[in-house]
């Protein structure tokens, strides 16, 4: 039995959440994966996972287990990375991640100007609307929009970024502007359902968030389909700055109750601390903030 091997096919099962997502993910063969865990039990003579046909658990030995592993791993990770000379200049895959439109917008031309500037990186970006996880999904670098909890990260604070509500012209002329958020009830609204609830948005209100009901004629799951329908006059919307700056800028959107905005929500670009940094990761930290820092500047407007 290859202990790593083993070690490496049961982290990936507790990570995928069964025996048969892990295989798809490693894409082994599931009775392989299966043996390696057998195998690894066998060898430690203890079980490490529960399994049912509903769900898979670890057992208390497995929990400890599991965290040793990682530890092991990340280790040995470090050490290919040093031997392969990540720590001596910026080389190798970088992976990062960000949200589906702030990468589109914003992070993919920097990401080109940086692979241009260290031809020896293999960039690969991620972009999802959800929070990646940098330990479990093995991703160097994530520029994240919000608070973020005390952790092991370590960010840098690049700026911020609205959250505003807009309509078009069009839309105005036809119903009139809302002056206060409880004025949303009697409109029209279009909610991005993967943002915020389509029921209530949240204001400032009296010192507190206050969750004020709208009307959501109109649900989506892509915040370009939202902007994309406010711009046609199907009714208000709220979206960060930068999904809107553009429309805004020419004249398509208009923002409204702007007296009523929450703070701007801090947007840090983040990576895994502890033990050594590759160069790569810290490169493209590097270039990578100070330009994103002075386009959301130009958003924030």
């Amino acid at each position: 039995m290859d202990r790593l091997e083993a070690m490496s096919t049961l982290l990936a099962v507790v990570e995928a959440g069964s025996l048969s997502a892990a295989s798809r993910k490693l894409r082994t063969p599931l009775a392989t994966v299966s043996r390696r865990v057998s195998e690894l039990e066998a060898h430690l003579k203890t079980r490490l996972l529960n399994r049912s046909t509903r769900r898979l658990t670890l057992t208390d030995a497995g929990e400890a287990y599991i965290g040793a592993c990682r530890r092991i791993l990340d280790q040995l990770d470090e050490a290919e990375h040093i031997a392969a000379g990540e720590y001596r200049s910026p080389t190798g895959e970088l992976t990062v991640t960000a949200s589906m439109v702030l990468g589109r917008r914003h992070v993919v031309p920097v990401a080109a100007q940086f692979l241009e500037a260290y031809p020896e990186v293999l960039l690969r970006l991620r972009l999802a609307d959800r929070v990646v996880s940098l330990q479990e999904e093995h991703v160097d670098v994530a520029i994240r929009i919000g608070a973020l909890p005390d952790s092991s990260m370590v960010a840098r604070q690049i700026g911020g970024v609205r959250l505003v509500v807009c309509a078009s012209p069009a839309y105005l002329a036809r119903r009139g502007p809302p002056a206060t958020p409880r004025d949303l009830a009697a409109h029209d609204c279009i909610s991005f359902v993967g943002f915020a609830s389509p029921n209530a948005w949240n204001f400032p209100i009296g010192g507190s968030l206050v969750p004020v009901r709208v009307r959501s004629r109109l649900m989506v799951d892509a915040a370009e389909a939202v902007l994309d329908a406010a711009i046609a006059g199907a009714g208000i919307i709220r979206l960060y700055s930068y999904h809107v700056a553009d429309a805004v800028r020419d004249g398509r959107l208009k923002i409204l109750l702007e007296e009523f905005e929450p703070r701007p929500l801090p947007v840090n670009v983040i990576h895994l601390g502890g033990g050594l940094v590759p160069l790569k990761v810290r490169a493209f930290v590097d270039f990578a903030a100070p330009r994103l820092k002075a386009q959301l500047a130009a958003d924030l407007g």
